[in-house]
């Protein structure tokens, strides 16, 4: 039974004639985080896709293509970006890039707080009779760090805290504004105020 590529509208299957074409089969990634992003990437209400699912090559970009070795591969991490066959409402919309210092920020990794210690050198044995004596220098170097990634997530919380009352007071004034002009009934802006606090 011939593969048939499993974008919404792509008529491409797997045949000699699709093969000379140089269009190529790639099935969903098993990495779950990878795979759910195809997902997304697809548009497809409710689809699940099995593990023999495949997506033809036009929905990828040239740049996604590992083309070095005899079999054509998909580079690591790659997400299809191409659905021409896609109606004018589901097409992707360009996506503005964060412009906010703080919203940047949000997109970066989180470091871990705790690290695992690089040891270059086999572990000195302990000073004490105790095989589960403790160094000193270690644990104040733990603790410090403990420290600093606490008063980071304090001032995180802190800013978090900022924001949420600046969003209260521009709903707030929203509120006044639109009670001014009469645009406003009080069951309405009750329920509003109850929901903000």
């Amino acid at each position: 039974m011939p593969v048939s590529c499993s974008a919404y509208g792509c008529k491409n299957r797997r045949t000699i004639l699709s093969k000379h074409r140089g269009i190529t089969f790639h099935q969903f990634p098993k990495d779950p985080g990878l795979r759910k992003a195809w997902i997304l990437a697809f548009r497809r209400l409710d689809f699940k896709p099995s593990n023999k699912t495949v997506l033809c090559s036009d929905h990828f970009m040239q740049a996604d293509f590992d083309r070095t070795g005899q079999t054509v591969r998909l580079r690591e991490g790659v997400i299809p970006s191409v659905f021409a066959s896609f109606p004018n409402h589901l097409k992707r919309r360009p996506i503005k890039a964060r412009s906010t210092k703080t919203s940047r920020r949000a997109l970066e990794p989180i470091k871990d707080p705790v690290p695992a210690p690089k040891c270059s050198e086999p572990p000195k044995p302990a000073v004490s009779d105790h095989h589960y004596a403790l160094d000193p220098a270690q644990v104040k170097k733990k603790l410090s760090d403990a420290q600093a990634r606490i008063e980071e997530l304090e001032r995180q919380l802190r800013n978090a805290k900022d924001r949420e009352r600046r969003q209260k007071q521009v709903l707030k004034s929203l509120l006044e504004r639109l009670e001014e002009r009469g645009m406003l009934s009080e069951a309405i802006e009750i329920e509003l105020l109850q929901e903000s606090d």
